[in-house]
């Protein structure tokens, strides 16, 4: 049995951002419940040298519609990355779920030969669409959502594996 592209994308981004999602709102109640400012969380980081948490939200949206309209052929909505609180962050996923959630699989299926052309730090790569998804948009996807899991938990937020995988 083969696996599409789609399959391989709308879906798991889907899941995953409303996995993120969750993950955002017990951070929220957690700041509301030990009457810590939100902005606290917002801006904390692992690392003085990595983005904070609202950054890496953002960076795992872009990751959400990024990889679909690309693979589709379609122009990547700009997102201001204006968000500033956790109820902000929500409604850009919400925002990004419902874009992602427009494509159908007749949009995305047999574009793994696709010229997917970016620049990074300043220079021009090109990807063939099926290495895009797998090696490039959906690691880091993973990595975005993780890092904001990952400090939401070091800063005391009772998160587990399941909120960060999602519903089964």
């Amino acid at each position: 049995m083969t696996i599409s592209l789609y399959q391989a994308s709308v879906p798991v981004i889907q899941k995953s951002l409303t996995a993120l999602k969750g993950v955002l709102a017990k951070g929220a109640a957690h700041a509301e419940a030990k009457k810590i400012d939100e902005s606290v969380f917002l801006a904390a980081r692992l690392s003085p040298n990595m983005f904070p948490l609202t950054r890496q939200v953002q960076i795992a949206a872009d990751f959400g519609k990024g990889p679909v309209a690309r693979l589709a052929g379609v122009e990547v909505p700009k997102y201001d990355d204006t968000e500033a609180t956790f109820a902000e962050l929500a409604a850009r996923i919400d925002k990004t779920l419902a874009f992602v959630g427009t494509f159908i699989p007749a949009q995305i299926d047999d574009q793994e030969d696709r010229d997917i052309l970016l620049t990074i730090a300043g220079n021009p790569v090109t990807f063939k669409g099926q290495p895009y998804l797998l090696h490039f948009a959906m690691p880091n996807l993973y990595f975005h959502m993780s890092m904001a899991y990952a400090i939401l938990r070091h800063n005391g937020v009772d998160v587990g594996k399941r909120d960060f995988i999602g519903g089964f």
